[in-house]
């Protein structure tokens, strides 16, 4: 399935109907007096959030939405019929955005939350309403109100826990097959990872957090360089990054120059993305060779306080543990 993480998307709420100019007229009935009904509401447009989706793919198609107009006022005092409210599911963690100012009207997070992005026009209201002792056959009645109308933006940012970041080929998308039931693209050549994947992971006793694969960044990403820049959106709401390094001697870069230049990236795209609760993990454990990466990061995480980890996704070596601390650093966050 196409990944769609961002639309515009025009909204027009229907009209309310306009009230009726009516007259009772009966045999025997001399003077019957105005009876004309009021006209309908018309109808909301509605986003609502629900975990059946995880991308903004239906929209990204019809980007226009109309409700139903609310129904005119008729005689003998029946009101019109309201307009039928449009309802537009989005995945859960779709940010709704004026396009015009960039304001965020809502955040969608909850399932089954729900947000009106434009209301109906109210129905005008019919003769009867109008009559007086002194004006007892009103020739007039009220016409429906617009409906409102406007751009948004939906911006999607996965709901995740734990967010994998680092370079293409660092390890992550065989990481998370790994530990959960995803299955994202695995290949020896940069950029596998074309769209971000989420995973569950279960650790302990009946207990689990969601992880997310970032496609892989590289230097110069704030510039518009590489895939992986224009998804950092989905790390923003993560409890804790993990930051994955190659460690294997089929690497020729320094691990901690590589570990340094994305995280000027990271910076770059947003200042408080470094503000998130940090992790390292070395990679390929089983092609270390001598040691001597290993032992340069390791040393450098040990005098910058980040907690580092040597994994080996292939054999499992160390898995066991990381997955454990990240658990531990997700109920920590949702604790505070």
């Amino acid at each position: 399935m196409q990944f769609i993480d961002q639309v515009k998307v025009y909204v027009k709420a229907g009209d309310g109907g306009r009230g009726c100019i009516s007259f009772r007229r009966e045999k025997y009935v001399p003077r019957g007096g105005p009876n004309g009904g009021d006209g309908g509401r018309g109808g909301n447009i509605v986003f609502r959030a629900t975990r059946e989706l995880n991308t903004l793919l239906d929209i990204k198609y019809q980007q226009q939405y109309m409700a139903e107009r609310g129904e005119h006022g008729m005689g003998k005092d029946m009101h019109g019929k309201n307009g039928k409210d449009t309802v537009l599911p989005v995945p859960l963690g779709t940010l709704i955005k004026d396009y015009e100012t960039g304001t965020v009207l809502a955040d969608l997070t909850d399932e089954g939350q729900e947000f009106v992005a434009a209301r109906g026009g109210r129905g005008g209201l019919g003769n009867t309403h109008f009559k007086t002792a002194t004006r007892q056959a009103p020739r007039f009645a009220q016409p429906g109100e617009k409906g409102d109308e406007r751009t948004l933006t939906l911006e999607l940012k996965l709901l995740a826990d734990v967010g994998l970041v680092g370079l293409p080929n660092a390890g992550k998308s065989t990481l998370i097959s790994v530990v959960s039931a995803a299955r994202p693209k695995i290949a020896d050549y940069p950029f596998t990872t074309l769209v971000p994947n989420l995973g569950v992971v279960k650790y302990g006793d009946f207990k689990s957090f969601v992880i997310a694969d970032i496609p892989g960044l590289i230097e110069g990403a704030h510039r518009g360089a590489g895939l992986g820049f224009q998804f950092l959106r989905h790390v923003e709401r993560t409890s804790i990054l993990l930051h994955l390094v190659d460690i294997s001697e089929m690497s020729v870069e320094d691990p901690v120059e590589n570990f340094e230049k994305i995280n000027r990236e990271l910076e770059l795209y947003s200042p408080e993305l470094m503000q998130k609760p940090l992790a390292v993990a070395g990679t390929k454990l089983d092609i270390k060779g001598n040691n001597e990466r290993l032992d340069r990061l390791a040393r450098y995480c040990k005098d910058n306080d980040y907690d580092f980890f040597p994994v080996c996704a292939i054999t499992g070596e160390g898995i066991k543990e990381l997955m454990g601390y990240l658990g531990k650093k997700v109920e920590e966050h949702k604790k505070n």
